[in-house]
């Protein structure tokens, strides 16, 4: 992993043309989406009278409809190329966030969610496979490693969820309500579809089509050193999960409500944005794939161990904060190696089914992990984040057996 004497850091502005293209559409697709999506529950809720069940339901709707058809959109890209399921993509982003802002009964809005949700299952595995492939071909043209290529899409999306939440207040500060919010982000894809419409290539040169088929999905969900990865990426969004889960509970027993969970949260996403460059560039010269895995894991579960441990300090935020940041600080480590380690374990022609399969495969963890970790959430908090703690070291113990490289790939055929 580490580069030839001379090679420059990777920036945005050193990157090829079309991984450029890659990593602003990551940054609009985020822009756009998070512009609406912190909106929704209270919208839901204030605005059309819905129970908390059917909110809950809605949402679940949504994340189903999204993570867990992932492999639907990666199996198009791998069949037809990026271009034509990018753009369905954006188009399907576009006509739900309209119908969205319309939608005024339960079943219009259960049918909004779910194509904004498919549109998503379509557009980031076709988006994510390429710039992972693209990330690939740049460490053997320059010796740059692909994890600092993988680290500035990653920036470039953490800088539109930050953003897209202060576009979607102010939005409604101003007075445009949440119709405002939902067509300024069916805009934001427009200006996506357009872009992609003109420079996107219909397919990559030198790319091979997909074969198709029961076994060609076989091949890669039975592929065992490619189901070792997807279940040690399982476990940690399991523990990232918690941000939504254990750390609400955390901050209301701590200050009494939840009003500083808005803080953390963009203190994760300006963490990210500041420090996800250097500390991947340190570390894809530093230490293999592996050690970044079973590294960003540890911290992880110190996150976790330090919420029961640490004084509550200023305001009773100091073991929340704690969590956050040795949970982010993980993330930035593991979230490039794995992506990274996905084209040495598939073959390129089943790159996007792979990378629409991690996402699906560990959705479906974070969906049954979410429902045991939940039944936690009453119980003391020494014995619940002592849990939280054991589930991403699980993960990095199973990531000591994690082994990348393009001979294993081709040893499955």
């Amino acid at each position: 992993m580490t580069a030839p004497p001379g090679v420059q850091p990777v920036t945005g502005a050193g990157l090829r043309p079309y991984i450029r293209l890659l990593t602003a559409t990551q940054f609009a697709f985020n822009t756009g989406f998070y512009a609406v999506l912190p909106y929704l529950a209270a919208h839901l809720g204030d605005g059309l009278g819905m129970a908390g069940w059917l909110i809950g339901l809605v949402l679940g709707l949504r994340t189903f409809s999204q993570q867990g058809l992932f492999v639907v959109g990666g199996a198009l890209t791998d069949r037809y190329g990026p271009r034509p399921v990018v753009l369905a993509g954006c188009v399907l982003r576009v006509a739900g966030f309209c119908w969205l802002a319309l939608a005024a009964t339960t079943p219009a809005v259960i049918g909004a969610v779910l194509l904004i949700g498919f549109a998503a299952a379509l557009f980031s595995p076709a988006v994510e496979s390429e710039t992972a492939r693209s990330a690939v071909a740049y460490e053997r043209e320059t010796g740059s490693p692909r994890a600092q290529v993988l680290a500035v899409f990653s920036a470039a999306g953490q800088a539109g969820a930050f953003l897209g939440p202060l576009l979607g207040s102010l939005l409604l500060l101003l007075g445009g309500g949440f119709r405002t919010a939902c067509l300024t982000g069916a805009l934001v894809f427009v200006g996506v579809l357009a872009g992609h419409a003109r420079l996107m290539p219909s397919r990559p040169p030198g790319e091979r089509k997909s074969p198709t088929g029961a076994a060609n999905i076989r091949g890669v969900l039975l592929h065992r050193p490619f189901l070792l990865l997807c279940a040690v990426h399982s476990t940690y969004l399991v523990s990232y999960n918690q941000l939504y889960l254990a750390l609400p509970e955390e901050v209301e027993r701590a200050t009494g409500s939840q009003a500083a969970l808005g803080g953390l949260f963009a203190l994760s996403s300006l963490l990210v944005v500041v420090a996800q460059l250097p500390l991947t560039r340190w570390s894809a010269r530093r230490i293999a794939p592996r050690t970044a895995l079973t590294t960003g894991l540890g911290l992880v579960a110190a996150g976790s161990a330090a919420v029961p441990l640490l004084p509550g300090g200023p305001a009773g935020l100091l073991p929340a904060a704690a969590f956050v940041l040795l949970l982010t600080l993980g993330q930035m480590l593991l979230g490039p190696a794995v992506r990274g380690l996905v084209p040495d374990l598939v073959d390129d022609r089943r790159l996007g089914l792979a990378t629409g399969a991690l996402s699906s495969v560990s959705g479906l963890a974070v969906l049954v992990g979410s429902a045991a970790t939940g039944t936690l959430l009453g119980a003391p908090d020494t014995v619940m984040w002592t849990v939280l703690a054991a589930i991403p070291l699980a993960g990095a113990a199973l990531a000591l057996g994690t082994a990348g490289g393009r001979r294993a790939a081709e040893a499955t055929g």
